[in-house]
């Protein structure tokens, strides 16, 4: 096995050396990461006058795990300072439950309940116990705020400080009321006996009986105590306060949680940290019940979906498993929609719900043979006049913006084109929508101003690269944290018109981060092998000649994009692409089949086959580089992390004579050991489609591997488990196999946090491809 050496680093870095005064581009440097380029402002949001705005930030010489703190600004760009604690208490909160007019916001601190007024600018404690209160709403008349303590809903008057409890909910065990209790036929005839025989004991009995009665007569909620296993999600009260909409968990049955340990920790002992369910195990499920305020009786949520096919012997259909979202309720609290999502991912509902039944009706209904996904899959809301209810679907192959009458109708797109809408914000009067699209460019995120009804958009925003919106309260401006390239994100605003100018507001990076002549990466496409037209990025140096090594870098997914005008996500990585640019590397990555931003056919293009099209495309952009650019086809290396780990590893074994080199960081090389959530989207379940995981797992083709490989992965991740790695390495060892070294990070997670950790990766990875790809 390789391993690094310090000192060829060292007359490595010395041969490169920066001129004083300037920007050193070195791993060092670059890996202290937004201590360099600088943190994003992030909850975003607007003081009750539209005057100022608040944000959470943090300054690029902060230490990496320091919370951010809240600053504001004045809508002009004067007056930016950092809040006192105590100033940041009184501030707008980040998030909460608006009133309909958004004068007043009612949230939750430390367990407690505030109330802030956006007209005065002052917050008021409503609570101050010593119990845990969570999640507050207002009522419909808005003169209470419903809460959540000890899994039961209160509310609390906002005049009087008077509070109700209006659930009775018990935990799982707890013993029924006394007059329910029922002991054995014994034990039952025993007190019938004793009854019969003594007076006194009969007269005793009579009393309790009596005191229960008028118990139940005073207070007639019959309590609800829950199954074993089950938690309370979610609680919440219906407009006509005569019902609560209860979401309760219910355990996966039979299901093992993995655990990763941790080693090094402040106690000195291994610390276990629990993670999730691996996939194809039975996963928890969230029912939603209605439970009577006043008399506590519950009834499920009727999704009206039953299983294709049913277990044998049952005599009623079996339900179909499906997640429900909370109840959406209208703006005259009379109607409630709500989301629906089969537990296999390829169906959705929007469903009408009948709080008096629990009965529900489909307003829209979306299918997908692959799986259900794309920008605002969970989007839902109400238009003005509480008529119809606004989504956004993939039904014709992108991500649009369509209403749904709630009566009775077809579903009518508000916008289409081969172009996606990656989220959708109502303006409070409802007249008109504040879209960011990427009609565009597939690359640049923009915001749009459209009328309700739909039609004609209009673009607000000049500035080209990625943009976001966060109206005023009037609708009459917006926040915008945008960014490009070689821009990292900062804060601006502007007017909600087409001829504003935008105007900056924060300054996020270190002063020596703009010593550097960051590149404007340019965009190409190349023809993979079946047509399609793939984008990329491409570093190429200024004197790159024919023969020279080449870099390609894969980024990771979930669903992501990386070939677009934004700062990207893998900042590290963009600027590290600098320093192999400078060390006469060419590089490029690619948005492969499965990226976002290019459509619901793009995205499912790896349905049961990860390691497929995904790959092709990788493998693909590698021989165009060749082809293109006159790179080295014995001297080209792979990298990339999570998801871009696992592509290199496929890379390494199933396309062994491509790459001379590959790093591939916090791998995933069993399938079989992800999460449900991602991994039965795309490959169905281990046991039911055993092909789709061993077809696309690497650790079933590690026989392949040719080149030098380099396994980073730290040991704390709770994403893709340590445990990856430790079976690759194990499957190595067992086909003898010696080109490989492995580099593990005790402290880290799945995301690194420390320079150190990070810094050691990627002088790793640099040392790789120098000895490899340099030296042939």
């Amino acid at each position: 096995m390789k391993r690094f050496t310090v000192a060829f680093l060292a007359i490595l870095f010395a041969s490169h050396a920066t001129p004083a005064g300037k920007f050193a581009l070195t791993i060092d440097s670059i890996m202290r990461g937004p201590a360099l380029y600088g943190y994003e402002p992030e909850q975003v949001r607007w003081s009750g006058d539209g005057r100022h705005i608040y944000f959470q930030w943090k300054q690029a010489g902060d230490p990496p795990i320091k919370e951010p703190d809240t600053y504001v600004v004045d809508r002009d760009g004067a007056g930016l300072r950092k809040l006192s604690d105590a100033e940041s208490k009184a501030a707008p909160p980040a998030v909460g439950d608006a009133t309909p007019d958004g004068q007043r916001i009612v949230y939750a601190r430390d367990g407690d309940i505030f109330l802030y007024d956006r007209a005065s600018g002052n917050t008021r404690q409503i609570t101050r116990t010593a119990d845990v209160e969570t999640d507050p709403h207002f009522t419909h008349d808005e003169k209470r705020v419903a809460f959540t303590r000890a899994n039961n809903l209160y509310a609390i008057a906002l005049d009087s400080g008077a509070i109700e409890e209006l659930t009775d909910i018990l935990p799982a065990g707890s013993p029924a009321p006394p007059d329910e209790q029922k002991g054995t036929a014994s034990q039952e005839a025993l007190k019938k006996e004793e009854k019969d025989l003594f007076d006194a004991i009969r007269q005793r009995a009579q009393e309790r009986e009596e005191l229960e009665a008028k118990r139940k007569r005073e207070h007639p909620r019959k309590p609800f105590t829950l199954q074993a296993g089950q938690t309370i999600a979610v609680l919440r009260l219906t407009p006509d306060e005569k019902y609560v909409t209860a979401s309760i968990r219910e355990p996966a049955t039979g299901a093992k949680r993995t655990v990763v340990p941790s080693f090094v920790t402040e106690s000195g002992y291994t610390d276990d940290i629990p993670s999730y369910e691996k996939v194809g195990d039975k996963q928890s499920l969230a029912r939603l019940a209605i439970l009577s305020v006043e008399t506590g009786e519950m009834k499920w949520v009727d999704h009206g979906q039953r299983a294709s096919v049913q277990p044998p012997d049952t005599k009623a259909p079996v339900d179909r498993e499906v997640q429900l979202s909370e109840p959406l309720w209208s703006e005259d609290g009379t109607k409630a929609v709500l989301n629906a999502r089969a537990a296999d991912h390829k169906d959705r509902w929007i469903l009408a719900l009948d709080e008096n039944t629990g009965k529900t009706r489909v307003l829209a209904h979306d299918h997908d043979d692959a799986w259900l996904d794309g920008p605002g899959s969970r989007t839902l809301g109400w238009m003005k006049g509480d008529r119809d209810i606004f989504f956004q679907s993939e039904r014709t192959g992108y991500s649009h913006l369509y209403m749904v009458p709630f009566a009775e109708g077809e579903a009518r797109a508000l916008t289409s084109g081969a172009w996606e809408v990656d989220s959708a914000i109502l303006s409070r009067d409802k007249s008109r929508f504040f879209l960011v699209t990427d009609e565009a460019d597939s690359g640049e995120q923009d915001v749009y101003e459209m009328s309700a009804e739909g039609g004609a958009r209009v673009k607000l925003t000049k500035l080209p690269g990625g943009h976001s919106c966060v109206p005023s309260p009037d609708d009459r401006w917006f926040a915008d944290v945008y960014s490009y390239t070689n821009k990292p994100p900062e804060l601006y605003v502007q007017e909600a018109r087409a001829d504003a100018a935008a105007k900056k507001l924060t300054s996020s990076p270190a002063p020596e981060f703009g010593e550097y002549p960051w590149l404007d990466t340019p965009i190409v496409t190349f023809a993979a092998r079946d047509g399609a037209m793939v984008r990329a990025h491409v570093y190429k140096p200024a004197n790159y000649r024919k023969g020279g090594p080449a870099v390609l870098f894969v980024h990771g997914a979930g669903y992501l994009q990386n070939v677009d005008r934004l700062w990207s996500y893998y900042a590290r990585e963009y600027m590290f692409h600098h320093l192999l640019m400078e060390r006469g590397y060419l590089v490029a990555d690619v948005d492969y089949r499965g990226s976002a931003g290019y459509g619901r056919d793009w995205r499912t293009a790896i349905y049961r086959h990860m390691g497929g099209k995904d790959l092709d495309d990788n493998i693909d952009a590698a021989r165009w580089m060749a082809s293109q650019y006159g790179a080295d086809p014995k001297r080209l290396g792979i990298y990339g992390g999570s998801y871009g780990g696992f592509i290199t590893l496929m890379a390494m074994f199933t396309e062994p004579d491509v790459f001379a080199a590959g790093a591939a960081l916090r791998p995933v090389t069993n399938w079989a050991n992800y999460n449900d959530g991602y991994t039965s989207d795309i490959l169905n379940l281990p046991q039911t489609d055993a092909e789709a995981y061993k077809r696309s797992s690497p650790i079933y083709f590690a026989q392949g591997l040719k080149g030098a490989l380099l396994i980073c992965h730290g040991m704390a991740d709770t994403n893709v488990h340590f445990q990856d790695t430790v079976e690759l390495v194990q499957k190595l060892i067992e086909l003898r196999k010696e080109n490989w070294e492995v580099a593990m990070y005790p402290v880290e997670n799945h995301g690194f946090v420390e320079p150190s950790s990070w810094a050691d990766e990627y002088k790793r990875i640099l040392d790789l491809f120098e000895k490899n790809l340099k030296s042939r």
